[in-house]
């Protein structure tokens, strides 16, 4: 057996697979004892079938011995986040009411993964239907941090991110409205990229002009985010509002240089959200690492002051678009916090709509110019994923910051939020830790499109901290 671990890198592993110096029968060994071991006390993996899964590895190997053609993730062990239909698996997306649901078709996400050689073994877990940015749900019940188990693991990628930075799984699919891939991305210390609009498709969805969310990848570096995104990216004909790049735009490594490019740091976007101090400290530190990297420093942001307004009335309409009917006949099946965000949906005008819309169009013009080639413009964007480190798993949201209330369960998520109604591509990546040894990622924008800059300038920061510079 090759001396591949489970914190070997994704491509490590695939690239072992390939050259047979380790069958995916053995690399799906490897990773079930890391869960027997970590998974009942954090509760990341849910589903399981390892009958299923070995069946996967072995027709894998066989794949391999009769020299048939095999894609790029070819035996690697992949639990799906279980708000994405997998064909024939049990899919909850969180919630009581579809505790026994098993969809007869996959989504686009997952087809794509799944042909790209995966052995699947499970899904992850999630809150129900990824609302919130803690993972708790009453089908599975609470997934904890694997770096303190007293912790949330956010979410609503909560399960992926725990389950990547404990080696149960190499890559993870993930989904972010307002956070849900960045947020348990920096509470677990692992990397999660939320793609621009357009880049990753989406189908089957109930409105293809809905934009708020989107899937992307998760991983333990940002080499594998790419790798994982080279399979995911890429028009599709069922998708109207996708991006006509390939996938395989991100497929080769990733070469970048922090030296030369033009940052803006900013711990609060001038104010326009409450930050832990000492997460504040840590992002504002930022700074002097990115100097001494070589870049051009300096402390400012664009004005994103219609952002909250915004995000907040397309997410209650979206969600009273999509479950409203749902909660009309179960009212008493879904969490109160989710309900209550359904039922903000019911009181929404066409004019609060058109406004929200409007004031996209208004940022998404402001940071093209932000983003600017010329004079006063930048090349990314720095600041925090998350408000706060990672808060008391038995607490729905953290009830305050710096004792200053947070009065909703979004209030504490501003950070990641703010950026998802730009449009623009961001980035989770691990930067430091608390006193305590919380995990506290760095938060990089770039402009719409540029996701593939974004990832190598990630790439380089990634470098730049593991060389000790």
């Amino acid at each position: 057996m090759s001396d591949l671990s489970v914190e070997s890198t994704a491509r490590e592993q695939v690239a072992a697979v390939r050259r047979r110096e380790i069958s995916a029968r053995e690399l799906l060994d490897l990773h079930l004892e890391r869960i027997a071991a970590r998974n009942p006390q954090l509760n990341a993996i849910v589903s399981l079938d390892e009958e299923r899964a070995r069946a996967g590895a072995a027709a894998a190997d066989d794949a391999l011995a009769h020299g048939d053609e095999v894609g790029p993730l070819h035996g690697l062990p992949f639990a799906f986040k279980d708000t994405h239909a997998v064909a024939g698996w049990r899919t909850t997306y969180g919630s009581s009411l579809y505790a026994e649901h098993v969809p007869d078709a996959d989504e686009l996400i997952v087809e794509r993964v799944r042909r790209a050689g995966v052995v699947v073994i499970g899904k992850t877990n999630v809150p129900e239907f990824a609302a919130g940015s803690h993972t708790f749900n009453r089908v599975f019940g609470t997934t904890l941090n694997p770096v303190d188990p007293s912790r949330s693991a956010g979410g609503s990628s909560g399960g992926a991110a725990c389950a990547l930075a404990a080696g149960m799984v190499p890559l993870a699919d993930g989904s972010d409205m307002g956070g849900s891939l960045r947020n348990p991305a920096s509470f677990c210390g692992v990397v999660g990229l939320r793609p621009s609009l357009g880049r990753v498709p989406e189908w089957p969805l109930y409105n293809q002009w809905e934009t708020t969310s989107v899937g992307g990848p998760m991983a333990r570096t940002v080499g594998d985010v790419a790798l994982l995104l080279s399979v995911m990216a890429g028009p599709d004909p069922r998708a109207p509002q996708a991006l006509g790049d390939p996938g395989s735009v991100f497929a080769a490594p990733l070469e970048g240089s922090l030296a030369g490019l033009r940052l803006a740091v900013s711990t609060d976007l001038g104010g326009a959200f409450e930050v832990d101090r000492e997460v504040a400290a840590i992002v504002g530190s930022s700074a002097a690492t990115f100097d001494a990297a070589g870049a051009s420093v300096s402390r400012t942001h664009p004005d994103l002051h219609e952002a909250d307004d915004t995000f907040r009335t397309l997410r209650a309409w979206h969600l009273h678009a999509k479950l409203g009917a749902l909660l009309a006949e179960h009212p008493g099946e879904l969490k109160q916090s989710l309900a209550d965000n359904i039922r903000l949906g019911e009181g929404l005008t066409g004019a609060d709509v058109a406004r929200a819309y409007t004031q996209r169009t208004t940022l998404a013009e402001r940071m093209r110019e932000f983003f600017g080639a010329g004079e006063g413009g930048h090349d990314l964007l720095v600041m925090p994923v998350s408000q706060v480190p990672p808060f008391p798993a038995d607490q729905e949201f953290p009830h305050a910051i710096n004792g200053r209330p947070m009065e909703t369960y979004l209030d504490w998520m501003r950070a990641a939020y703010l950026i998802t109604v730009t449009g623009c591509p961001a980035i989770s990546v691990p930067f430091g830790h608390t006193a305590d040894g919380l995990p506290v990622g760095l938060q990089l924008v770039a402009a719409h499109g540029r996701d593939r800059f974004l990832l190598e300038a990630a790439a380089a920061l990634e470098a730049h901290l593991l060389s000790g510079s």
